[in-house]
């Protein structure tokens, strides 16, 4: 791995020119080729300067996700009552003292983390962008976007789709016999953890972008064993859906599988 560092020169700058015009003309010409697969500013770092790098990275990541927490927990009230929203008017109650302030120390926890998350990102990238070639620097860009706005919109399906579907099922099921009143600790821990699960899934696209731009594995690769995606995406489903009502898993499971499908789409566009 290298140090990052600025010296482009005109040379440089006409080479790159040269590159991108060739590869505009869809020509495969061995000057693009070496010129995309070049690590630029190739500085040697020392396994010391690697670790102190890292470890640098991960200083500034875990003060972001503390800070983040923390505005979170002073703002918890708010978030609580927009969780409570898919509920649909339902009771919450205590059951235990102290119940509810563990339940804040979760909702602001998982918060955090979701609002540190793209800088969190930023920085891994960072640490690993000085061993890129140019080639691979051209999608970081693209994947930090991409990745945030996945991630952002697995929770909203979460919160918009998952939840209410899953929610109505098990009221309806019940509303006849028992009344609604809910754990406020028991009803979090399932939503926060069907978001939170939902939001990762829904990172499938960017791994198999990565996995595109490294050719480890083809689009073609990836369509052939559409068989095997549907199964996987049904059992990915049953596992990251707490609840047990078939419709949350067929829900999540038809996104994951229209996601995976996305994903390879988008592998035979960028390497074609």
């Amino acid at each position: 791995m290298t140090a990052p560092g600025n010296t482009e020169t005109p040379d440089t700058k006409t080479a790159l020119a040269r590159a991108e015009a060739a590869i505009a003309a869809d020509a495969d010409t061995d000057e693009a080729k070496l010129f995309w697969n070049e690590v630029p500013d190739d500085t040697e770092m020392s396994l010391l300067d690697h670790l102190d790098e890292l470890r640098t990275r991960i200083f500034y990541g875990l003060i972001a996700v503390v800070v983040a927490i923390v505005g979170c927990f002073f703002a918890v009230k708010p978030i609580v009552r927009f969780l409570e929203g898919p509920a649909n008017g339902a009771t919450f109650i205590q059951l235990s003292p102290g119940e509810f302030f563990f339940v804040s120390l979760k909702v602001a926890g998982y918060s955090g983390l979701v609002l540190a998350s793209p800088f969190v990102l930023y920085q891994i990238i960072q640490f690993v962008l000085p061993g890129l070639t140019r080639r691979e620097r051209r999608f970081i860009a693209p994947v930090m976007v991409g990745s945030t706005v996945l991630f952002a919109a697995g929770l909203a399906f979460a919160y918009y789709a998952l939840i209410p579907a899953a929610l109505n099922f098990f009221t309806t099921y019940g509303g006849d016999v028992v009344e609604q009143s809910w754990s406020i600790e028991r009803y979090f821990e399932f939503v926060l953890l069907l978001m939170f699960s939902t939001g990762l899934a829904f990172q499938i696209p960017i791994i198999q972008m990565g996995l595109g731009v490294l050719r480890i594995v083809t689009a073609k690769q990836m369509l052939a064993g559409w068989r095997f995606v549907i199964l996987g995406a049904a059992i990915l489903g049953a596992v990251l859906t707490p609840s047990t009502d078939p419709l949350t898993q067929c829900l999540l499971a038809g996104a994951v599988t229209g996601l995976y499908l996305g994903g390879a789409g988008m592998v035979a566009l960028i390497t074609r």
